[in-house]
C-alpha cells in the first residue's frame, strides 16, 4: 500500500504543470519549399519529396490540398532519401483526406528566435462552432458541430525588450504578415507548435504600479500540434 500511494503521488505530480518556466520562440527563417509528390493515408502520413534533405527532428510547415493538414507544423521522423514521416499527422481517414489530393510542398523552419521577457500569456478561441436548428413539429432545438473557432494567443512583453532579437523578429513578421510558427516549450519538455501570423502592438501600455509593456498577438491559421517531448 505505501508503494502504491507513492506511485499515485508521483503520477499526480507528473500529470500537472504550471506555466512558470515555459519558453516561447517564433520561427524567423525558413528553407526553400520542397515539392511533395505523394502524401499517404496513414496513422502518420508518409511524404514523398525527391532528395528533400530533411533530417529526423526537423520542424516543417506543410502546404497541402488537404485543408486539415494545410499550413500546419509537424516534426519529421523516419527519414529516407526521398521520403519522411510527419510525426503525429493522422491522415488515415479518406473522408477527411481524400486519397491522392494531399500533395503540395513542405518547408523546414531553419531558425527559431526566442521571445524573452514574456508576461501574461493567454489563449482564446478553439471552441466548437455549433449550428442550432429547430423543426416546426418539435418544441426543442437541435445543434450540430460545425468545426472550431480560430485559436489565438496573446502575450505582453517588457517594453524595454525593444532591442532584443525576439522583439525584432516579431516586428518584422508584423510588417510582412507572412505565415510563421509560435513554439512553446513547457517546463516538462513538452512542445506546442502553433501556425500563425503575428501582430505586435508597439504602442507602450502604461499602467501605474506596473512595468511598461507591449502586446503581441498570434493569430492561428490551423490546429496546433503537440508533442509530449
Amino acid at each position: 500500500m505505501p508503494a502504491m500511494r507513492a506511485f499515485l503521488r508521483k503520477k499526480a505530480l507528473t500529470m500537472a504543470q504550471v506555466p512558470t518556466g515555459t519558453t516561447f520562440f517564433i520561427a524567423s527563417t525558413y528553407g526553400a519549399a520542397k515539392t511533395t509528390t505523394i502524401v499517404t493515408n496513414a496513422a502518420e502520413a508518409v511524404v514523398t519529396s525527391a532528395t528533400h534533405g530533411f533530417t529526423n527532428g526537423d520542424i516543417v510547415e506543410v502546404t497541402s490540398g488537404w485543408g486539415r493538414l494545410h499550413r500546419r507544423n509537424f516534426r519529421i521522423k523516419t527519414v529516407t532519401t526521398d521520403t519522411f514521416v510527419l510525426e503525429g499527422a493522422d491522415t488515415s481517414s479518406t473522408t477527411f483526406f481524400p486519397a491522392g489530393t494531399g500533395i503540395g510542398s513542405v518547408r523546414k523552419i531553419t531558425a527559431f528566435t526566442q521571445i524573452t521577457s514574456v508576461m501574461s500569456p493567454a489563449s482564446s478561441g478553439g471552441e466548437p462552432k455549433t449550428v442550432t436548428y429547430k423543426f416546426i413539429e418539435s418544441d426543442v432545438e437541435y445543434s450540430i458541430n460545425d468545426g472550431f473557432t480560430a485559436t489565438s494567443y496573446t502575450m505582453q512583453l517588457d517594453a524595454d525588450s525593444i532591442g532584443s532579437a525576439g522583439y525584432t523578429a516579431l516586428k518584422t513578421l508584423t510588417d510582412v504578415q507572412t505565415d510563421t510558427c509560435l513554439k512553446m516549450v513547457m517546463r516538462s519538455g513538452s512542445l506546442v507548435f502553433i501556425p500563425c501570423t503575428v501582430a505586435l502592438n508597439e504602442s507602450v501600455n502604461l499602467q501605474d504600479g506596473q512595468i511598461n509593456r507591449n502586446t503581441a498577438s498570434f493569430n492561428g491559421n490551423n490546429r496546433l500540434t503537440r508533442y509530449a517531448s
